[in-house]
C-alpha cells in the first residue's frame, strides 16, 4: 500500500537552492537581494526602479469554483502552472499572498501550495516568514495608539470618542476581541469607550500595502486613512495627527517584495495577504508589477472563487494599478462538485456521475463570471487519486459544450510535469491576444449601482436590501466625492450567497447590506454582507492542537 506523504514531509525534504541562484534566473543581481537566511529575500527598491523601461511579460489569473471542504487547490495549481511553464521553456515567476499565522492555527491550515507543487521554504513562508504582517499589525497599532493619545490630550482637532472608526488588529483568530472597552481603569489611562480587533489580514493598512505602487505612494494612502470625525461630523486622517511618516517607516522593510521558489527552484514572490471574503485577496502590488517586469509569463492567483477573489482582483486591483491579464484558470475538482451536487463529505470518494453533473451549474457560472470582465477562461481539472474516469469524462464534455478549454492536470502528485498541458494551452491562450480586459462597471456609477452590479451579475442575487441607516451611509458617501471608489464585498466564501449552506449556483436570492465602511486609504468602499464577521473565531477543535515540535526538534502537524 502507497502512504501517502504529508505536504510537510514533501516541502522538508526539498532540495532547494540558494536565493541568489534562484534569483540569477530572472536577471536579478545577487546585490539586489536582502537575504533572509539561505533560501530567501527582499528584492531592493533600487533594483525594482531600475526596471521600469522592462517590457510587462503576460498576466494569466488563477482563480477556482466555490470552495468546499473537499479542497480545491487554487495555490496548488498557481505553484504547479509556473512550474510547468518553466518545463516548457518560458520564464515564469508566480506570485502569491502571505498565509495569516489566524487560519495556519485555525481551521485552513498553510497556503503555500501542497503536493509537489509548492513554494517553499513552507514552514518559513507559513510561520513568520519575513516578519511582514508583524510590521503590518504594528503599524496599524502604533495609529491606534496615536489616536487614543490624541483623545487624552485634548489635541486638535477634536476626535468625538463617539465616532471612532479605527480597530486594532491582530494576525490570529479570536473571537473574544471582536468587541471590547478600552481605556478602563481611572482618568490616568483616557478616556473609556468601545473598541474591537479586526484580523490583520482584513484591516485597511493591508490593503493599503498591498495596492501602493512605492513608498510615497504608500505614505499618501496611509496618510488619507479615515480614523474618526470631530463633533460636528467633519472627518479626521491619519495625517491630521501626524501618525502617516512612523507608520510608513514601520513598513518600509516589509514593503519590498520576498523572493522564495518552487520545489523546481523556480522563482516566487510572496507578498502581503488580505483575505478575500472580507478584503480584496490579492497579493500587493509591487511584487506583481515587478514580477512583470522580470518574467514572460507571472501566474498569480485571487482567494476563494471566482465571484470573491476574481472580482475584487478585476475590479480593485487590475483597475487600480492599470493591470490587464492575458488569461484566467479557473480550478475546479470532481470532488468539489460532487459536494456542490449534494454529496456528504463522508461519501466523496464513491463515484457519483450525477452530483458531479448536477454540482457543475457552480463551475457554468464562475465561468461565465470570468468571461464578462473580457478575460478567457480555460479550466484546470485538478485531479484526486478518488475521481473515476466517468467523472471527468462527464467534466470535460460539459465544459466543452461551453465553447471553453479543460485541462486535467495531475501537479500535486507529480509537480511541473502533471501541469505542462495546461500550460502549453495557457501559453498559447495568452499568445492570441483574445483577452480585452474591463471592469465590470465604470468608475463613475454610483455606488449603490456598483454593489447591485456585483451581486446580480456576479453573485445571481436578485435583489439587494440595507436597512435605513446603512443606505443613508452610503448615499452621505456618494455626496462626500467617494462615489468613484469601488466597492469591496465582505461575505461568505463558501456561496454565491451569503447562507454557507446554499451550494451550487443558487440564483434570485437577496444580498443584505449589514454595514458600509469607508477605506479611504485603498480607495474603495467596504461591504459587509450576511453574517460574515471581520474577526474570525477558532474552530472547536483548532488546528492550532494539533501543531508540535517532534522529537527531531521539527514542526509537526501545521500543514
Amino acid at each position: 500500500m502507497t502512504t501517502v506523504r504529508s505536504n510537510i514531509e514533501i516541502a522538508r525534504d526539498a532540495k532547494m537552492k540558494p536565493i541568489t541562484e534562484v534569483g540569477r534566473k530572472i536577471d536579478i543581481p545577487d546585490g539586489a537581494l536582502l537575504q533572509y537566511g539561505r533560501t530567501k529575500a527582499k528584492v531592493s527598491y533600487d533594483f525594482i526602479e531600475s526596471l521600469s523601461g522592462n517590457k510587462d511579460g503576460k498576466l494569466i489569473l488563477v482563480t477556482a469554483i466555490t470552495p468546499t471542504l473537499a479542497g480545491e487547490g487554487k495555490t496548488t495549481t498557481t505553484i504547479g502552472l509556473t512550474d510547468g511553464l518553466n518545463r516548457i521553456g518560458k520564464r515564469a515567476i508566480a506570485c502569491i499572498r502571505e498565509p495569516s499565522l489566524g487560519p495556519c492555527f485555525g481551521m485552513k491550515g498553510g497556503a503555500a501550495g501542497g503536493g509537489y507543487a509548492q513554494a517553499v521554504p513552507m514552514e518559513d513562508i507559513n510561520l513568520h516568514f519575513t516578519g511582514d504582517f508583524h510590521a503590518i499589525t504594528a503599524a496599524n497599532n502604533l495609529l491606534a495608539a496615536m489616536i487614543d493619545n490624541h483623545i487624552y490630550w485634548g489635541n486638535e482637532p477634536h476626535i468625538d470618542t463617539r465616532r471612532v472608526a479605527w480597530r486594532r488588529v491582530v494576525d490570529m483568530d479570536d473571537r473574544a476581541l471582536r468587541s471590547i472597552v478600552n481605556s478602563l481603569g481611572g482618568p490616568a489611562n483616557g478616556y473609556p469607550r468601545e473598541d474591537g480587533f479586526d484580523i490583520t489580514a482584513a484591516s485597511t493598512v493591508m490593503a493599503i500595502f498591498c495596492l501602493a505602487t512605492d513608498l510615497k505612494d504608500l505614505e499618501r494612502r496611509l496618510g488619507n486613512i479615515h480614523i474618526g470625525q470631530t463633533r460636528d461630523h467633519k472627518y479626521v486622517t491619519a495625517r491630521d495627527i501626524g501618525a502617516a511618516g512612523a507608520m510608513t517607516v514601520l513598513l518600509k522593510d516589509a514593503f519590498m517584495p520576498n523572493l522564495v521558489q518552487t520545489l523546481e527552484n523556480n522563482p516566487v514572490f510572496v507578498h502581503g495577504g488580505p483575505f478575500a471574503n472580507i478584503a480584496h485577496g490579492c497579493n500587493s502590488v509591487i511584487a506583481t508589477r515587478t514580477a512583470l517586469k522580470l518574467g514572460d509569463y507571472v501566474v498569480t492567483e485571487a482567494g476563494f472563487g471566482a465571484d470573491l477573489g476574481a472580482e475584487k482582483f478585476f475590479d480593485i486591483k487590475c483597475r487600480k494599478a492599470g493591470l490587464r491579464p492575458a488569461a484566467a484558470v479557473v480550478v475546479a475538482t470532481a470532488r468539489a462538485l460532487k459536494m456542490h451536487g449534494g454529496v456528504a463529505r463522508e461519501d466523496l470518494n464513491k463515484e457519483n456521475v450525477a452530483a458531479v453533473v448536477k454540482g457543475y451549474e457552480n463551475l457554468a457560472r464562475h465561468i461565465a463570471n470570468v468571461k464578462k470582465f473580457g478575460v478567457p477562461p480555460i479550466v484546470a481539472i485538478n485531479r484526486f487519486v478518488s475521481d473515476t474516469d466517468a467523472e471527468i469524462a462527464a467534466i470535460e464534455k460539459m465544459i466543452a459544450e461551453l465553447g471553453c478549454r479543460v485541462v486535467l492536470c495531475t501537479h500535486w502528485a507529480d509537480g511541473g510535469r502533471g501541469a505542462e498541458e495546461l500550460a502549453r494551452r495557457v501559453a498559447d491562450l495568452c499568445e492570441t491576444g483574445q483577452a480585452d480586459f474591463k471592469p465590470l462597471y465604470p468608475d463613475e456609477m454610483p455606488l449603490w449601482e456598483k454593489i447591485r452590479a456585483v451581486a446580480t451579475s456576479i453573485y445571481g442575487a436578485g435583489d439587494v436590501t440595507a436597512d435605513k441607516t446603512v443606505r443613508q451611509r452610503i448615499d452621505d458617501l456618494q455626496k462626500e466625492g467617494y462615489g468613484h471608489f469601488p466597492v469591496c464585498i465582505a461575505k461568505t466564501q463558501y456561496s454565491f450567497s451569503t447562507d454557507p449552506q446554499l451550494k451550487g449556483a443558487p440564483s434570485g436570492h437577496t444580498l443584505h447590506v449589514r454595514e458600509v465602511r469607508l477605506s479611504a486609504g485603498s480607495e474603495f468602499l467596504v461591504v459587509i454582507a450576511g453574517d460574515i464577521m471581520t474577526m474570525p473565531g477558532l474552530s472547536k477543535t483548532p488546528a492550532a492542537v494539533a501543531i508540535h515540535i517532534d522529537a527531531q526538534g521539527r514542526v509537526e502537524g501545521l500543514f
